[in-house]
């Protein structure tokens, strides 16, 4: 029996996705540190795969603002600056609520019930002291209601900023982005989305990123590094 025609290709096309969704999530989990050199040969040989579509990952990933190069010197893990969060948060504040009315009349039972365990997930893993798993509990909420908008131009956006986000977290803040009193702003939301009053559930939403970000601007462990980039970067 002869080999379908388009078989290479899309066996190709998903070792090309993989090696970026694995790359990309090394970068954003702080595996790959921001300034480390990337080297395609070394990174082949970890992900099995041939140098070729390491070097496509590599360029996904810097028109993406999470590599850069330099022509024929060198290719690194770029440094995000600290200051990214005064620029994200503002487009989070104002892009979510509107997700979150155009998903309101779909949310259902699960969606629901999903949101209040993420809250539960982060309340115990505050006290746990553990804010890695803190901030995956926190973007599991928000992501319940953020993919039932029924829009994936506006769910790309958000979740493009997310991954942004997260490398913050990850690279500077320790989870800061989180703290206790976003369980109880989590429950005002869902409390009036229970209600049927989602005017005040997405207030409520844009004051809980508004004061997130109050929460990182006045937190002495930052040394002031959120006005822009830090004396390493």
């Amino acid at each position: 029996m002869p080999v379908p025609l388009h078989a290479p290709r899309i066996e190709r096309k998903l070792i090309r996705e993989e090696a970026y969704a694995a790359l990309k999530d090394w970068i954003v989990d702080g595996i790959l540190k921001p300034g480390e050199k990337l080297r395609d040969q070394d990174l082949a040989e970890k992900l099995g795969t041939s140098r070729t579509p390491v070097r496509e990952a590599l360029r996904r990933l810097e028109d993406e603002g999470l590599v850069e190069t330099s022509l024929n010197r060198w290719t690194r893990v770029s440094s995000p600056g600290v200051g990214e969060a005064q620029r994200i948060y503002p487009i989070l504040w104002t892009l979510e609520p509107l997700a979150l009315l155009l998903a309101a009349p779909n949310l259902g039972t699960v969606d629901i019930d999903e949101m209040v365990k993420a809250n539960a997930d982060l309340q115990q893993a505050l006290r746990k002291n553990d804010p890695l798993r803190a901030s995956g509990a926190d973007y599991d909420f928000h992501n319940a209601f953020v993919r039932r908008c029924d829009n994936p131009d506006l769910v790309r956006i958000i979740g493009d900023l997310k991954v942004k986000l997260r490398r913050l977290e990850v690279t500077y803040f320790e989870g800061l982005v989180v703290a206790d009193r976003s369980v109880g702003e989590h429950q005002k939301i869902l409390t009036d989305l229970g209600r049927a009053n989602y005017e005040a559930a997405a207030r409520y939403l844009r004051a809980n990123w508004e004061n997130s970000l109050q929460r990182i601007t006045a937190s002495p462990s930052l040394d002031g590094r959120v006005g822009g980039q830090t004396q390493a970067g």
